[in-house]
């Protein structure tokens, strides 16, 4: 066989058929976004899957397992969605502002439904890892304004980064349930009111 002939069978080979457990997370993604976690018993996700019930259990361990791995999802996908939006502006203050304009591009997503984490973290009981879960992310996002807030020059960033936190969390609120897209331009804009405050002065040309 030449290797022509090689790189043309390669190029021929279908794509790997994604596993049983990125099917069933998948599945779950989508059912549990769109419809709840409580809503949605195993065996809906397993049909959407299309894989044997016994792949659950071997992949998750249980129902909570699976919610605890689609919370996590969700985190990595958000902070990959954030820290890739910060590559297009220039200073802390600027990325700090630029978190609301990535949650305005989310919230203009179609299948756009709300916090996936406050929707499961209200379904389960305390104390277990759904719950878990949703507190590593919000303490994930919380840290990551602190981080911004210091690195612009705020005198008490944990006090800046919290009512940051705040405003984010009202935007999500709003946009979800005012159907406002616009939530995450209202809460910039206070945003910039805090920063003012809390920051210095920025040089006269920067």
């Amino acid at each position: 066989m030449t290797a022509t002939t090689s790189t043309a069978a390669g190029a021929a080979r279908p794509a790997a058929r994604p596993s049983a457990r990125e099917r069933l997370l998948t599945a779950a993604d989508e059912l549990f976004y769109r419809e709840g976690v409580q809503s949605v018993g195993i065996d809906r996700i397993i049909e959407h899957a299309g894989v044997a019930k016994a792949s659950l259990y071997n992949a998750f361990g249980n129902k909570e397992g699976l919610v605890r791995a689609y919370l996590e999802l969700r985190h990595e996908r958000n902070r990959l969605r954030v820290t890739r939006a910060m590559t297009r502006y220039r200073t802390p203050r600027e990325r700090l502002l630029g978190v609301f304009e990535a949650q305005g591009e989310l919230f203009t997503t179609p299948d756009f439904n709300g916090c996936a984490f406050v929707a499961a973290s209200a379904e389960a009981p305390h104390g277990g890892s759904v719950e878990l879960a949703a507190g590593e992310y919000r303490h994930w996002l919380r840290g990551f304004l602190t981080d911004l807030a210091a690195e612009a020059g705020a005198p008490d960033p944990e006090a800046l980064a919290r009512r940051l936190h705040l405003l984010y969390d009202g935007a999500t609120l709003s946009a979800r349930m005012d159907r406002d897209p616009t939530a995450a331009a209202t809460a910039r804009a206070a945003a910039v009111t805090l920063l003012d405050a809390a920051l210095p002065a920025e040089p006269a040309g920067s």
